[in-house]
C-alpha cells in the first residue's frame, strides 16, 4: 500500500459536501439557517441576559477577575478593539423588529453576521471577556450608565452569609459552613455556568477570609468532582499554608493526595498539630504493614497519652496478652474510661478481673456498667449467690453518688445480659428495678406491658423474671397466672408449664381455665391418669363445673372410653344440667350410631332448653340423615320460631330446599331472613351463593351491589365480590376491599389467593402470613396456607405451617367447621383436620 496516498481518495463525498465551496462556508450556511429557527429563543435569553446584567454596578463588575484582566488586554492590545460585538443600538433595532437579516453580508461582523451564532451559543463567553449590550455605540468602551447602581444580588447574598458587614467578623458556625459551601458544589452533571459561579464565588471567598479552613476544603471538593484533581490538590495544600492549624485542612489533603504523599502529609500535620487524634488515626489507617500502625500508634501515644480512642485502636492490633499489659497502661492514663476498665477485666484472671473491677468502681463510682459486669463475672464463675447481692449493692451506691436510677436503662441492660447468656444477672436485674418509679394502681398493667416488651425482643428470661415478680405481688390474680401460663405454653418447655400451673391453681382454685389447661398438657403428652387426676381435683375445687364435665367427657371419648363418657354425661344431666351437657350427650349418641337414643335425648333437652339453637339444629341434621325431609323441615321450621335470630338454622333450611330443588322456596327462606335479620352478611353471601349455584351470575352480582351497601364494612361479602369479578376485574376490587376493610383476615386472604391465581408466590406467602397472623383462629387461612405450600413450598415451610396451626388451635372458619364438626372426624385432632381440609380446597379461584 503507498503510504502517501491519501486514505480518502476515491471514497463518496459525505453528505452536504459542495464542491466549489471554501472551507467553514457550508457550516456557516447551516449555522445561518439554525439560527434563522431558534431565533425567537435566543432573543428571549438576550432579553434575560441583558436584565441581570443591568443590576450589577461597574465597581462589581471590574471586581471580578476575568473582566478586569479582559479589560487590561484591550488596553495593552489594540487588536481587542476590533473582536467586540456590534453596538447593543443594532442588537435592539434588528431583534425588536425581527427583520429578515439575510440580506446582510456575513463580512460585516467578526462573527459572520446576526445570522451567524456566535461558537457555542450564548452561553459561551465573548472573546476577552465582553459582554453584547455593555458597549457604548461607535467607541467599544463599557457604558456603565446604563446599567445603574444596582447591587449584585448573587455576589451579596453569598458573601453577607460569610461575613458581617460591621465588623468584618465571620458570623457563620464554621462547621455548617462547609456544609453550606459543599452545597454549592455542583455534580458532575450540571451546567457549565454554574460550575464557574461556584469557582468564582469561592475564590472570593478565600482572597476575603484566607485563613477559613472551609473555604479551602469547599474549593478543593469543586476541582476534585469536576475532574480537575491535580488543580484540587494544589488548592488544598495552598490551605494547609494558609490554615495550618485546621485539622478538617490537614486530612483532606491527605486524603486528596496518593499514598507516599498523603503519608509526608500526615507527617507535615503532626508537626503543625502534634495534640491531634484523627491526624494520628489517618496516619495509622494509610500504613499498610502491622508494625508500621502499631508504630504509629505508640508514638501518637506518647504525644496523646489520655486518648480512649487512641488506646482502643493500638489495643485491637495487639494480641491477648500484649493487649492485657497495654490496658494496665491504658486505665492508668485514662482512669475514668469505663471501655478501657471492662476490657481490660475481660482478659485478666478471675482474682484479677475482681481487683479490676474494684478499681474501676472507685474512679468511677456513677456507671452502672461495672456492677453489672461484675454480676456477670460472677455468675460466669459459677458463684451466683453474690449475683443479687452485687446488683443491690449497685443500686445502693449509685443513689449514694447522686445517681438517678432510670428504670428503662436497667432494663435494656437486664435484655442485654438475657442476650448473652447471663440469666442470672438478668432476673437479678429485673428484680432490683421492675417496680422503681411505678405507682402501684399501674403495677401490674405496667408490668404485663414490659413482659410483652421482652417477649418482642427475645428476652424470654427477662419476660419470665418479670411474671416471677409479678406473680408474687399479685398471688391471687388469675389474669397474671393466665399471661404466665400461655408464655410457657408459647416459650417455655412442658415441664415449666406443668409446674406453673400446679402453682396456680393452689392460690386461684375456682379458675377452671387452669385446670383444664393442667388437664390437657397432661393428655397431650400421653398420659391419660395424671390427667384424670387434675380434672377429679378441679371437681373438688368446683363441683358442678360445666366446663370440667365437657373436659372430663371429651378426654374419655377421644381416648374411646366410650362407657365412661356416658356416665360422667349421665352425671352431669343430674347435678349440673345445661343446654351444653345435653347437646354434647346427644352428639355423643349420635356419632356412635345410636340415633333412637340421640333422639330422644334431644327431644328431652328440647323440653328443658327450646330456645338453645343448635338442638333445633342437630334435630333436624338427624332427620335428614336419616332421609326424612319433612322431619327435618319441620324441625327447622319449628326452631326457626323459637330462634328467629339464628343464621345457621336459616342456611340449614335453606340447603334443605335447594337439595330438593325447590331453589324459589330456598330464595323465599333466604329473602325472608334478611327482612328477620338485617345488616345481616352471612344472609346475604348464601343469598349470593345460591344464585350463583343455580347459574344466575347476573342476580348474583346485582345481589352483592345490594349486600355491600348493606354492609359495607363486611370482609366475607367483599372477599367473595372479588371472585365473582372478571379477572381482569379482580385487582381493582380487591384494592377497594382493602379501603373498606383493611385489616379484615377474610379480605387479606382474598388478596393472598388472588396473588396465588397469579402464580406471585412470595406476595402470595406474605399475605398469608399477614392473615393468620391477624386471626389465627380462622381455620380456613390455615388450610389454604397449607395447601398452598403443599404446591409451592419446601417441607419445613410445610412443616411449619402445619406446627403453627396445631399451635393455635382453629376454632372457625366455613371449610374448617364443615370438616371438624362433621360427626365422620370428630375424633381429628388439629393436625389431621388441616390436612383433610387442604385436600378439599381446589384453588380454581
Amino acid at each position: 500500500m503507498n503510504k502517501k496516498k491519501k486514505p480518502f481518495l476515491g471514497m463518496p463525498a459525505p453528505l452536504g459536501y459542495v464542491p466549489g465551496l471554501g472551507r467553514g462556508e457550508q457550516r456557516e450556511k447551516e449555522e445561518i439557517e439554525k439560527y434563522r429557527m431558534e431565533r425567537p429563543k435566543i432573543q428571549q435569553q438576550f432579553s434575560d441576559l441583558k436584565r441581570k446584567l443591568a443590576e450589577v454596578t461597574e465597581e462589581e463588575w471590574l471586581s471580578i477577575p476575568e473582566v478586569g484582566d479582559a479589560r487590561n488586554k484591550r488596553q495593552r492590545n489594540p487588536r481587542y478593539e476590533k473582536l467586540t460585538p456590534v453596538p447593543d443600538s443594532f442588537f435592539a433595532k434588528h431583534l425588536q423588529t425581527g427583520e429578515n437579516h439575510t440580506s446582510v453580508d456575513p463580512r460585516q461582523t467578526q462573527f459572520g453576521g446576526l445570522n451567524t451564532p456566535y461558537p457555542g451559543g450564548l452561553n459561551t463567553p465573548y472573546p476577552g471577556g465582553m459582554t453584547p449590550g455593555l458597549m457604548t455605540p461607535g467607541t467599544g468602551e463599557l457604558d456603565m450608565r446604563k446599567i445603574g447602581q444596582a447591587r449584585n444580588t448573587l455576589m451579596d447574598m453569598r458573601l453577607s452569609q460569610v461575613s458581617d458587614s460591621v465588623s468584618g467578623q465571620t458570623v457563620v458556625d464554621p462547621k455548617g459552613y462547609l456544609t453550606d459551601l459543599n452545597s454549592m458544589i455542583p455534580t458532575h452533571g450540571g451546567d457549565i455556568n454554574d460550575i464557574k459561579k461556584a469557582r468564582l464565588l469561592l475564590k472570593s471567598v478565600r482572597e476575603t477570609n484566607p485563613h477559613h479552613p472551609p473555604a479551602w476544603i469547599a474549593s478543593a471538593r469543586l476541582e476534585e468532582v469536576t475532574g480537575k484533581l491535580q488543580v484540587a490538590r494544589n488548592l488544598i495544600m495552598k490551605g494547609t499554608e494558609m490554615c495550618p492549624k485546621s485539622e478538617d485542612v490537614w486530612l483532606e489533603a491527605a486524603r486528596l493526595q496518593p499514598g507516599d504523599t498523603a503519608k509526608a502529609v500526615v507527617a507535615q500535620a503532626v508537626r503543625h498539630l502534634p495534640q491531634s487524634v484523627r491526624i494520628y488515626i489517618r496516619a495509622a489507617e494509610l500504613e499498610t504493614d502491622l508494625r508500621a500502625k502499631k508504630r504509629v500508634l505508640r508514638k501518637a501515644l506518647e504525644h496523646v497519652p489520655n486518648s480512649v480512642r487512641l488506646w482502643k485502636a493500638a489495643v485491637e492490633l495487639e494480641e491477648p496478652e500484649d493487649a492485657r499489659i497495654m490496658l494496665s497502661r491504658a486505665v492508668e492514663c485514662c482512669p475514668t474510661s469505663v471501655e478501657l476498665w471492662l476490657a481490660l477485666a475481660r482478659l485478666e484472671t478471675y482474682e484479677n478481673a475482681r481487683k479490676v473491677l474494684n478499681k474501676a468502681r472507685e474512679n468511677i463510682p456513677t456507671d452502672r456498667h461495672i456492677w453489672i459486669t461484675a454480676a456477670k463475672l460472677e455468675e460466669a464463675n459459677g458463684n451466683t449467690q453474690m449475683v443479687e447481692k452485687i446488683v443491690d449493692r449497685a443500686i445502693t451506691s449509685l443513689r449514694a453518688n447522686g445517681v438517678e436510677i432510670n428504670r428503662e436503662q436497667w432494663i435494656q441492660d437486664a435484655e442485654e445480659c438475657d442476650k448473652a447468656g447471663s440469666v442470672a444477672t438478668c432476673q437479678a436485674v429485673m428484680r432490683a428495678v421492675i417496680g422503681i418509679g411505678i405507682e402501684e394502681e399501674d403495677r401490674k398493667h405496667t408490668w404485663m406491658e414490659d413482659a410483652d416488651s421482652c417477649v418482642a425482643h427475645n428476652a424470654l428470661e427477662c419476660a419470665r423474671a418479670i411474671y416471677a415478680y409479678a406473680l408474687q405481688v399479685f398471688p391471687s390474680k388469675k389474669s397474671v397466672w393466665l399471661r404466665a401460663a400461655y408464655f410457657e405454653k408459647n416459650h417455655g418447655t412442658r415441664e415449666s408449664l406443668e409446674a406453673l400451673l400446679q402453682r396456680a391453681v393452689a392460690h386461684c382454685p375456682k379458675a377452671e381455665v387452669l385446670w383444664l389447661m393442667g388437664a390437657k398438657s397432661k393428655w397431650l403428652a400421653g398420659d391419660v391418669p395424671a390427667a384424670r387426676s387434675i380434672l377429679a381435683l378441679a371437681f373438688q375445687a368446683n363441683p358442678n363445673s360445666e366446663e370440667i364435665w365437657l373436659a372430663a367427657v371429651k378426654l374419655e371419648s377421644e381416648n374411646n372410653e366410650y362407657e365412661r363418657a356416658r356416665r360422667l354425661l349421665a352425671k352431669a344431666r343430674s347435678s349440673a344440667p345445661t343446654a351444653r351437657v345435653f347437646m354434647k350427650s346427644v352428639k355423643l349418641e349420635w356419632v356412635l350410631g345410636n340415633i333412637e337414643a340421640a333422639q330422644e335425648l334431644c327431644e328431652e333437652a328440647l323440653r328443658h332448653y327450646e330456645d338453645f339453637p343448635k338442638l333445633w339444629m342437630m334435630k333436624g341434621q338427624i332427620e335428614e340423615q336419616e332421609g326424612l325431609t319433612e322431619k327435618a323441615r319441620e324441625a327447622y321450621s319449628q326452631g326457626l320460631k323459637k330462634c328467629p335470630h339464628s343464621t345457621p338454622l336459616w342456611l340449614l333450611l335453606s340447603r334443605l330446599e335447594e337439595k330438593i330443588g325447590q331453589l324459589t322456596r330456598a330464595r323465599a327462606i333466604l329473602e325472608k331472613s334478611r327482612l328477620k335479620n338485617p345488616k345481616n352478611p352471612g344472609l346475604w353471601l348464601e343469598s349470593v351463593r345460591l344464585e350463583y349455584r343455580a347459574g344466575l351470575k347476573n342476580i348474583a352480582n346485582t345481589l352483592m351491589a345490594k349486600a355491600l351497601q348493606e354492609c359495607p364494612s363486611s370482609g366475607v361479602l367483599w372477599s367473595e365480590a372479588v371472585f365473582l369479578e372478571a379477572r381482569p376485574q379482580r385487582k381493582t376490587k380487591s384494592v377497594d376491599a382493602l379501603k373498606k376493610c383493611e385489616h379484615d383476615p377474610h379480605v387479606l386472604l382474598a388478596v393472598a389467593k388472588l396473588f396465588w391465581s397469579e402464580r406471585k408466590i412470595t406476595k402470595a406467602r406474605e399475605w398469608f402470613h399477614r392473615t393468620v397472623k391477624i386471626d389465627s383462629d380462622l381455620g380456613d387461612a390455615w388450610a389454604l396456607f397449607y395447601k398452598f405450600e403443599l404446591q409451592h413450598g419446601s417441607e419445613e415451610q410445610r412443616e411449619e405451617v402445619r406446627r403453627r396451626c396445631e399451635n393455635a388451635e382453629p376454632r372457625h372458619g366455613e371449610l374448617w367447621c364443615a370438616v371438624s364438626k362433621d360427626i365422620a372426624h370428630w375424633q381429628r385432632k388439629v393436625g389431621e383436620v388441616l390436612v383433610l381440609v387442604a385436600a378439599r380446597i381446589k384453588n380454581t379461584f
